[in-house]
């Protein structure tokens, strides 16, 4: 099973990083960018396939460690794996 975290830094927080970029792109000459926030995001992958306790593990883990809550927000998504292909049937 996989689970991706993305980290943002809530409204209002100063975000030098994203101003950097913003001045990058205007300077690389990538036009109509109006503002940039820069953010993080984790690929995890969980054993099991239970995708409740995947996502309560994995959100524990976002507020304990993954993100500051103080000054960041963060949204979990789990997706089941995708089955293992069928064995081709033997044709006669």
């Amino acid at each position: 099973m996989k689970a991706r975290v993305v980290v943002t830094l809530k409204s209002g927080v100063l975000d030098p990083q994203g101003k950097a970029i913003e001045g990058a792109l205007k300077s690389l000459g990538v036009t109509g960018v109006a503002s940039v926030r820069q953010g993080k995001v984790f690929d995890i992958e969980i054993e099991g396939g239970d995708a409740v306790k995947a996502e309560q593990t994995i959100r524990e883990a976002a507020e304990r460690l993954l993100a500051n809550t103080v000054i960041e927000n963060f949204k979990v998504e789990v997706a089941a794996a995708a089955p293992a292909p069928a064995a081709a049937a033997a044709t006669s």
